[in-house]
Formats: C-alpha cells, structure tokens, sequence
C-alpha cells in the first residue's frame, strides 16, 4: 500500500476506536451513575449527572487518545509510512 491509503486507514481506523472508546466510556459512567445516584433523585439533577459523565468521557477519551498517538508516534516513524494531512504552500 502507498502512504495515502495508509493514512486514509489510520485515520478510519483511529477514529473507529475512538468513538467506540467513548461510547464506552459514558457507559461505564451511567452504570456508575446507576449504582451510586439514589432511586428518588430528582430528573434535572439526575441530568446534570448525566451531562458531567458525557462531557467527562468526552475528556477522557481526548486524554487517552492524544497519550496513544504521543506512544505511537514515539515508536513508529509516521512520515516513512503515512502522507501528511495537511501541507504548507511551500510543499505543494
């Protein structure tokens, strides 16, 4: 394979683990929620639970993400096997 479609399956391929990351995450988060949050909780607040853990997994899988990319990119050297995304004027 050439560099393009290298970088073409990273990116699908991270963005794919990425969301089901989150998607995992928020719902370890409800079902912490479900266990810690008491049976008679008021809807708004129980909303607002649920607004901190979908924003908090969001943060957490952005951390977890760049950390993964940083290691990555230590162990591989990604301009001998992907094409840049994006490119100075001077590169074209």
């Amino acid at each position: 394979m050439n560099k393009k479609a290298n970088t073409v399956l990273f990116i699908l391929a991270a963005s794919i683990l990425n969301v089901l990351l989150m998607v995992m995450l928020l719902l370890f988060g409800i079902l912490i929620l479900a266990y810690i949050l008491p049976e008679g909780i008021s809807p708004s607040l129980a909303q607002i639970f649920f607004i901190l853990v979908f924003l908090g997994s969001i943060a957490l899988t952005f951390f977890i993400y760049h950390r993964a990319m940083k290691i990555f990119s230590r162990k591989v050297d990604m301009d001998k096997y992907f094409d840049p995304i994006i490119r100075g004027r001077r590169d074209k």
